[in-house]
């Protein structure tokens, strides 16, 4: 067990915290570790007794039965009984899948500025209800609520040496604005065995992403939407309560058929701003073919798959949807295929390790909402 712990990708440390309550110092670490296990109970709890011999976690007063016995009255847990089997076990509630949405969110993207609702900024500037910090020349037509009387006055001035301040049409300034929009996202995530090979663990801080990403986009931005689709051999959606139990397969990579699923469900989106975020660790290495069987090759980069992956970035540049892709490998020629998949996208492309995964994913996502229509 001590093994599994070291090659896991968690680290503990030594530490007290102040105020903390036995139940609490516990759970911020159960936290952490049935995002690990995929939301396998039995597993954390036993991680959870190795690292209480380490590190002397309970005594006594409280113990880790304790601890279980208080996730159960909390409503964090519940028992669950299989009546084939006659044989049961515990897992989590929805209380706590919300709960582990909101510990990624903390955890990866820090405690936000609380903002007004659908607070998005389209591209054009003009009439709108948020403000960009620069100043324009007032027009006919323009709100006079957004006439700054203190730069107004100013104009005014400097052509007024002597006597009376004349204000005039030509003195008048507005605060310039920017149209309020929604956003319509896609997270696409990896979920192909390269994932946990190598012994590094790339799933989990994905995971933690996706799961901070939609608890951003459903707290702070609710008229917003977020798809999110896993690929392996094939695509598919998944739902905001699996995010926690999220697993890699034993799949080789179609990045087609993510880029396709995504692409579907953009088309059904009416928002006017739309863009598809790819995390992603290997080459793609599988399409499916027209008569339902899969033509896969691991072995470099295949220009039968690559050309396809190659005309989904065509497509989704010609109806004007982005895709940026969060590369977690650093072989050159993966970055190569990158590059070039970018290039004909218009898009963006990070490469970048787990550590940072998650803020540069917010950033950029801030980023997008702010920018300008050209």
């Amino acid at each position: 067990m001590s093994s599994k712990l070291l090659n896991s990708g968690i680290i503990f440390s030594k530490y007290k915290l102040k105020n903390q309550s036995p139940f609490e110092k516990l759970f911020d670490i159960f936290k952490e570790l049935i995002t690990h296990t995929s939301g396998d109970f039995d597993e954390a709890i036993d991680w959870l007794r190795e690292l209480d011999k380490e590190y002397k976690l309970t005594d006594e007063n409280y113990t880790i039965d304790d601890f279980i016995d208080d996730l159960l009255k909390k409503g964090f847990v519940k028992e669950e009984v299989n009546p084939k089997k006659g044989t049961g076990g515990r897992s989590l509630t929805a209380k706590t899948e919300k709960l582990l949405r909101e510990h990624a969110l903390k955890q990866i993207f820090g405690k936000l500025k609380k903002s007004s609702q659908g607070n998005h900024k389209s591209k054009k500037s003009g009439q709108g209800e948020e403000t960009t910090g620069e100043l324009k020349a007032y027009q006919f037509g323009d709100s006079v609520e957004r006439i700054s009387i203190t730069e107004s006055l100013k104009n005014a001035q400097i052509h007024s040496v002597l006597g009376d301040i004349e204000l005039t049409q030509n003195d008048l300034v507005i605060e310039d604005t920017q149209h309020k929009t929604q956003m319509s996202t896609v997270l696409m995530i990896d979920i192909s065995h390269s994932m946990i090979l190598y012994g590094e663990d790339r799933i989990t801080p994905a995971k933690k992403v996706a799961m901070a990403l939609s608890e951003l986009i459903t707290t702070r931005y609710p008229k917003d939407t977020l798809d999110i689709i896993v690929f392996g051999n094939d695509a598919w959606t998944i739902q905001l309560k699996d995010l926690p139990y999220l697993k890699v397969g034993p799949y080789h990579t179609n990045t087609v058929a993510g880029l396709e699923l995504a692409m579907d469900l953009l088309r059904r989106r009416k928002n006017t701003n739309k863009q598809i975020f790819m995390i992603t660790d290997g080459k793609p290495s599988c399409i499916k073919l027209s008569n339902g069987d899969y033509y896969k090759n691991s072995a470099g980069l295949d220009e039968k798959i690559l050309e396809l992956c190659y005309n989904m970035a065509r497509h989704a540049r010609k109806v004007h949807i982005p895709i940026t892709t969060f590369m977690i490998a650093s072989d050159s020629y993966l970055q190569r295929f990158v590059k070039k998949f970018t290039e004909i996208n218009l898009g963006k492309a990070f490469y970048t390790g787990l550590n940072n995964l998650g803020e540069m994913i917010f950033e950029d996502y801030e980023k997008n909402r702010k920018k300008k229509l050209r």
